[in-house]
């Protein structure tokens, strides 16, 4: 499968996004959305990528409604470590990764065996606290999307539930249904039925231009501290799929060390919500608008 490169403006939303101090604190807001549920996506054709290429999933598999929250992600590492499956060191979470196949392909980087970051704790953007003994998220943050994880640490809170990161096909057909529609919930965004850049949300206007990252499933049709928002389901009732933070995939391409990220995050532009946009990164890659879900 072809990769697509990073565009510049992708590039230099991530870049910024990196770089920037974290947002001051936001209100608690409830959403009524269990980020504990699962969804149902039943096997069958939908129309993949850009220009509608026919594609299928011949298996049935389900996929978490909203991102990994913030507690959430907590409450593994304090499982992990317990079990060492994790360790922390010099500010970061490390943990252990079987390795890549390597072919020595142009461009491509060697992925060995080894011990690789999992969550930098000493980062001002990260969410999680390590007080030395347990893991943490502070209660504003605690039903946001887990960000400043990287593709290791995504894949490793997967794996410890036994669970996977989606493949690229699961996740576009999760996220577009079977009819080929371009956002999850069909061809047309509002300001207010995603997290984007300059989507002048609640959580944009506290934390300005650029804004901050939503509860997960704050667009849900409700009105939350008197935002009326629209409902950004997908066909099977995904939360978030378009915009808030990127989502890592699990799938591994022969010869590439990148990984796919999906669904667009609040620094990019609502054309790059559309479901059939892929990005990029290497799986170290960590970032405040960068986040995952996973399948099973």
């Amino acid at each position: 499968m072809s990769r697509t490169l990073l565009s510049l403006s992708l590039a230099l939303s991530l870049l910024a996004a990196c770089s920037a101090p974290a947002p001051a604190a936001p209100p608690v807001v409830a959403t009524g959305v269990d980020a504990d549920a699962w969804a149902d996506i039943p096997a069958g054709p939908f129309q993949f990528g850009l220009h509608g290429e026919a594609a299928a999933v011949d298996y049935d598999f389900a996929m978490m409604v909203t991102d990994v929250t913030t507690a959430q992600y907590a409450r593994y590492l304090n499982a992990a470590l317990t079990a060492g499956a994790v360790r922390v060191a010099e500010g970061r979470v490390l943990g252990f990764y079987p390795g890549d196949p390597f072919h020595g392909l142009k461009h491509e980087e060697r992925i060995d065996a080894g011990d690789y970051l999992h969550v930098p704790l000493d980062d001002p953007s990260t969410r999680v606290r390590w007080d030395g003994q347990i893991f943490s998220a502070p209660p504003e943050y605690a039903d946001h999307p887990m960000v400043m994880v990287t593709w290791f640490g995504a894949n490793a809170y997967c794996a410890f539930n036994e669970w996977r990161l989606p493949s690229d096909l699961e996740w576009e057909k999760a996220a577009r249904g079977p009819d080929g529609r371009s956002y999850p919930w069909g061809e047309d965004i509002a300001r207010n039925q995603a997290n984007f850049y300059s989507s002048h949300d609640l959580f944009e206007s506290l934390a300005g231009i650029g804004g901050d990252t939503t509860p997960v499933g704050f667009y849900n049709g409700g009105t939350h501290a008197g935002y009326a928002t629209l409902s950004n389901a997908s066909p099977y009732g995904l939360y978030d799929m378009a915009g808030n933070v990127w989502q890592w995939t699990g799938s591994v391409y022969e010869g590439v060390h990148y990984r796919s990220l999906r669904g667009g995050s609040k620094d990019t532009y609502a054309y790059n919500l559309r479901a059939y946009t892929i990005n990029n990164a290497t799986p170290t890659y960590f970032s405040p608008a960068v986040g995952f879900r996973c399948a099973r």
